[in-house]
Parts: structure tokens; sequence; C-alpha cells
């Protein structure tokens, strides 16, 4: 039986920690958008004259986050004939949208189970000091903007809530 999960949330909150245990616990490819994106997604902000950190401008959603997403998917459907697959990223925007659940699954060719990631806005905040990513600094510097930015609702759509400490 193929089986795909989707672990969305804001940045800082978990999500990678709760994909990695969740792959490990039945044998998934896991495919999180920082690992699979961050090295070409940093050299085309660069090659653009952007700022290599940037996840946040319009510029970037215009040129890089569709982009970034789709290789995800395709990976996953690459994958999903042998393995289970665990796919980790924000998909903030798709929060929001009733329709995506449909929208994946037929994407997939499969019907992803949700997970959502959340945690307090300070304890995110924290945990990006703490791991001292590159791409974190933008967010860091100006943290007011940032954290009134993030989605804190929970997804439209049925998922697994996951609320991390």
């Amino acid at each position: 039986m193929r089986e795909c999960h989707i672990v969305t949330g804001p940045a800082a909150a978990g999500k990678s920690s709760h994909a990695r245990d969740l792959a490990a616990s039945i044998g998934a490819c896991l495919i999180d958008s920082d690992t699979a994106t961050e090295r070409l997604v940093r050299a085309g902000l660069a090659l653009a004259g952007m700022d290599p950190d940037d996840r946040d401008s319009a510029a970037y959603k215009r040129a890089f986050r569709d982009a970034v997403y789709e290789a995800m998917f395709d990976l996953a459907v690459a994958n999903l004939p042998q393995v289970p697959v665990v796919l980790a990223g924000p998909f903030t925007r798709e929060g929001g949208e009733t329709d995506w659940p449909d929208r994946l699954a037929a994407r997939l060719g499969v019907r992803p189970l949700l997970h959502f990631v959340w945690c307090e806005p300070e304890v995110r905040r924290l945990r990006m000091l703490a791991r001292g990513e590159e791409r974190d600094l933008p967010k860091l510097r100006n943290w007011e903007a940032y954290a009134a930015s993030c989605r804190e609702d929970r997804p439209v759509w049925a998922h697994h809530f996951v609320c991390s400490v």
C-alpha cells in the first residue's frame, strides 16, 4: 500500500524532527524542503542577485516557492511506488486552501495524511537562535515583523495536530 505523509507548520516549529521520527517509524523516504532543495535555492538566489537567506519576500515566493514544492512532489511520486514517503515543508499558503488535500491526491496518486506541527512563537525564535542556520537570519533580524506575518491558525483541512515543546 502506498502511503504519503505531509508535515506542515511554521519555521522552527519542529517539522523536521517530527518528520524524521515519523519516517523512521514507518520505514519511509524523507523529503524535507530544508535538505532536498536548500543548496539549489541558495545558488539560484545568489545568481538572481537576491539574498541567499531570503525565504519570505514576494520575489522569493514568485521565483522559488512553487518550484521547491513541485520538486519535492516529483521526488515523492518517484519514490511512492517503492516505499512510503514523508514530505516536510511549511506549506503555509496551503493551510488556508480547502481543496489542497484533493489537489495533492491527484498530484501524488495517493491521498496523503496531513500533519500540522506548531509551538509558541517565542519557542520558535529560540530554536532558530540555537540551530544557527543562515536562512533564519532575516527572520531573527526583524523578529516582530516576521512573527506577525506567520500563519498561526491551524489548517482548514483535516490533519494530525502536533504541539511540539
